[in-house]
C-alpha cells in the first residue's frame, strides 16, 4: 500500500472561481463556457481544481512573451 494521499480543493461555482482568478464572473463564465480555463460541469455546476488554475496561470504568465 502506498502511503502517498493525492490532495485537492475543489471550487465550486463560476462566481466563486472568478473570486479566485481575480475576474468578474460574467468574464469568468465566458472563459468557463469557451473551454479556455481548465474547469468542467458537474450536475450543472462548474468545478476548477485550485491548483489547477494556479499551474495554469502560471504557464499562461510564462508564455505571455512568447509569439
Amino acid at each position: 500500500m502506498s502511503d502517498h494521499k493525492e490532495t485537492f480543493e475543489l471550487i465550486w461555482g463560476a462566481a466563486k472561481i472568478a473570486r479566485v482568478i481575480g475576474k468578474t464572473p460574467r468574464a469568468t463564465y465566458s472563459l468557463l463556457e469557451d473551454g479556455e480555463i481548465p474547469a468542467m460541469k458537474v450536475g450543472g455546476r462548474w468545478v476548477a481544481d485550485r491548483d489547477n488554475l494556479s499551474a495554469f496561470f502560471k504557464g499562461a504568465g510564462q508564455n505571455a512573451g512568447a509569439a
